[in-house]
């Protein structure tokens, strides 16, 4: 079977603060019912001043290293999907790697929005099979609530804050491991969600720059109409490159954005409830934080265990989508 990139530890790491619906009424027009029944979220975690990109991600990294039994100076990559780093550089990978010693990794930062952790697998799945890396380690990690406008009731009810961490090992004749990856983009569609200042187009000390946004801008009908469509043909593509169809999924792990979102997806796939892992209601949407956070919570709750099959589908800013299929 050759190489195959396996995934042997997961960690996770969510701020203490929890942001309620009931605390959103207080400083915007909204309700409870209202956000609940549009999206499914009834509270999401949000940093604290002690809080950073690279603090969660850290966490989440010594708990993925500790599972899978692996010195952080055996790692020779470290990925970290991000949009919202420390820094715009040094790269927040590069942060992780000097905190957890991992010495002689080379280290850097992918910027897929919320579907960078299928992006950040399929790199490291990369690096592995081609025999490039034996140890890598990929974190997938948003401190969306940094960038997010909290009087814009239109997005700041969706974004909330986390880190998940998955050590990628290889490993020879074995049927585990991530088996196919899909992974698609349409530039045409990267103003439905934008974060316009900050960059080399809108630099910060332009002073003509205060007149763009420098928080999440989104074209919330568009982006949903998107989402449905795009994870559904994920899925769909991936399980057919897999010689798979929904039946022989176990486990589906999609991007917690929204709860009709991922309902839309599970009914076109036929999958049943009990397939379909959600944590949308306590964390929002993490962006790439948010499907190792549900790997890890699924894996925590036993509903995850070693030679099941599972598929993850991402969608985001980009516009990017894409799914894998892995034997856990």
């Amino acid at each position: 079977m050759g190489r195959r990139a396996v995934i042997e530890g997961i960690g996770h790491a969510v701020p203490s603060k929890i942001l309620t619906n009931a605390e959103l009424e207080q400083w915007v027009d909204t309700t409870d019912e209202w956000i609940t029944q549009r999206t499914g979220i009834r509270e999401r975690r949000v940093c604290d001043d002690g809080d950073t990109c690279s603090s969660l991600s850290i966490t989440a990294s010594y708990e993925a290293l500790k599972v899978a039994e692996l010195d952080p100076a055996d790692l020779d990559l470290v990925i970290c999907a991000t949009v919202t780093g420390d820094y715009h550089f040094p790269a927040t990978a590069c942060l992780i790697q000097n905190a957890i010693g991992a010495k002689k990794a080379g280290a850097m930062d992918l910027g897929a929005g919320c579907a960078g952790f299928v992006y950040a697998a399929a790199t490291a799945t990369g690096f592995i099979e081609s025999g490039q890396a034996d140890n890598v380690l990929v974190v997938g990690v948003d401190v969306l609530s940094k960038i997010t406008n909290w009087s814009d009731r239109s997005t700041c009810v969706l974004f909330g804050d986390g880190a998940g961490a998955v050590v990628m090992k290889s490993e020879e004749n074995t049927d585990r491991g991530v088996m196919k990856t899909v992974l698609n983009a349409d530039g045409s569609g990267g103003h439905f969600i934008i974060l316009e200042a900050g960059g080399s187009l809108h630099p910060m000390p332009d002073p003509k720059s205060a007149d763009f946004n420098a928080t999440i801008q989104m074209e919330g009908s568009a982006i949903y109409r998107f989402a449905v469509n795009a994870m559904g043909d994920a899925c769909c593509n991936v399980l057919a490159q897999a010689g798979l169809d929904a039946s022989q999924i176990d486990v589906f792990i999609p991007h917690q954005a929204n709860l009709r979102i991922i309902n839309a997806a599970a009914e076109r796939l036929g999958l049943p409830e009990e397939k379909v892992f959600k944590n949308v209601h306590k964390y929002g949407n993490t962006g790439a934080g948010s499907i190792p956070l549900a790997l890890y919570e699924a894996e925590a709750a036993g509903l995850l265990q070693r030679g099941m099959t599972v598929m993850t589908v991402g969608f985001g800013a980009g516009l990017v989508w894409g799914a894998n299929v892995i034997r856990w």
